[in-house]
Formats: structure tokens, sequence, C-alpha cells
């Protein structure tokens, strides 16, 4: 059973949005929130797989929500500490040790394979939003964000978006992501040094360029004729070679580094 917390202003769209996804089966909403403070709270409780979260809240509290759930560490008791940064919270989530020193939620190595991105101890953030290229959907993705919707999306999609966050693979086949990263990197080239892709084999660039188009594992197997378990072998590679979180997060690099037009 996927879990999800439900983060909106509105307790209209939040009713819609628990009606689209209990009704899909498999998909139990656990705890709902009307801010971004309360939303951190939430997630600390009730350990979600997935975070739908709206950034356009008053106060503009979403993305430092989103960045509190992302920025939590998982120790060897499997719970962490958010850093919740301008909710100026502490709170674990979940009762474990505090920042430093362990991996980053949905991005590092675990037991030598691909870290999941949503999971009950690495809730992804799926960002519903009005508009799309907007400077709060950027702000999310900098904070950590691993798809984007959009509210008026069809049911369909937007129950494919929490699954596939739940199941470790960020949602980057939506038109609406694909705008937003290639939009973001666009505005936002950045000054720091960043790895080149000359870091990376030609196959591991030519799975990279096979993330961008948004496959799965299996679908990535497929084409370069290989066992999913090498794709996640080669995915973890990738990102610790990278230094990147996650499959988001890998794509937006590749698209800064000219790996994608």
């Amino acid at each position: 059973m996927i879990r999800v917390v439900l983060v909106d202003d509105q307790a209209i769209v939040r009713t819609g949005f628990r009606v689209v996804l209990e009704t899909a089966g498999g998909i139990e909403v656990v705890g709902e929130a009307s801010g971004g403070r309360e939303a951190v709270e939430v997630v600390r409780r009730t350990r979600p797989d997935v975070v739908v979260m709206d950034v356009r809240m008053p106060g503009g509290d979403g993305i430092e929500a989103t960045r509190a759930i992302v920025d939590a560490r998982v120790g060897p008791g499997g719970a962490g500490t958010a850093a919740a940064g301008g909710l100026g919270s502490s709170a674990p989530l979940g009762g474990g040790s505090a920042l430093g020193g362990d991996p980053p939620l949905g991005g590092d190595a675990v037991d030598g394979q691909e870290a999941r991105v949503g999971s009950a101890s690495t809730p992804a953030v799926l960002v519903a939003t009005t508009f799309d290229l907007d400077e709060y959907v950027f702000g999310a993705l900098e904070a950590g964000a691993s798809g984007f919707v959009l509210k008026d999306v069809e049911p369909d999609e937007f129950v494919g978006a929490v699954r596939a966050l739940a199941s470790g693979r960020a949602a980057i086949d939506g038109a609406t992501t694909r705008r937003v990263i290639a939009e973001f990197t666009r505005r936002r080239r950045t000054s720091a040094v960043e790895p080149s892709p000359d870091v990376l084999t030609e196959r591991e660039r030519e799975l990279v360029r096979l993330l961008g188009e948004g496959l799965s594992n299996d679908e990535i197997g497929e084409r370069l004729v290989v066992e999913t378990s090498t794709v996640k072998s080669h995915l973890t590679r990738i990102t610790t070679k990278l230094g990147t979180r996650d499959r988001l997060q890998t794509v937006v690099w590749a698209y800064r580094s000219g790996l994608l037009p």
C-alpha cells in the first residue's frame, strides 16, 4: 500500500486528490496538512512514501517544507532529522539521530542498490501546482522535489506520478516536469564547478539520456538489452560520480552539462 500525505491550503483540493488516489486502489492517504509547518509534523508522524505538496500556499512555506522533508537524514536506526530551515523546526522525522554524516534520502546507494526516493524512510515530494513555469516551482526543484504535476492534470496521470515516486522513480516523464527542468537550467546556469560528462562512461551517458526520456529501470534495461539489476548498479555509480541526489537531479545535471539538449 502506497502511503501519501496531501499538503494544500484549500480543503477542497485535498479532498479531490484524496478521492482520486484512494479510488485508484493500492494508495492510502495517511495525512493532510494546510501549511508547510504542519506538513513537516504530519510527515514526521505518518512516515509516508509520497508527499503531494502545494508550494504556492500563503507565506510560501511549501518550499521550506519540501527542503525540510528532502534534507532529512537516515541513520542506522532508519530515522533522521529534518533540516527545516526557515520553518525553524528540528523535529526528527521518526525520532532518530541529528544531521551530519548520514546519507541523504533518495540519493545514495543502499547495500549496493539504488536508494529509493519514495519509501517509508525516504518520502518523495510531488509538487502539485497551477503554474508550471513559476518561481515557486523552480524553488521547489532547487529544494529537492522529485516531480511536478499541474492541478488540472488527468486523474490517471496524477496517480501515475504518485506511483512512480513511490516505486523509487522520479516523475520525469511528464511534459510539465520536462518544461520545468529545461527552463530551470536555462535561467539558473550554475557558476559552481560541476562534474563534466567525461566522468561517465559512454554507457553511463547513454543511460542518463534515457533517464531524460523518462524511462523506468525496466524500460532502460530493455532498450540497452541488460538486466534491471545492471541498470540499478549503473545508476548507483552515476549518482555517486555526479554527487546527485536522485534521478531528477541527475537529469537536471544532464541539462546543465549539455548532455541533454
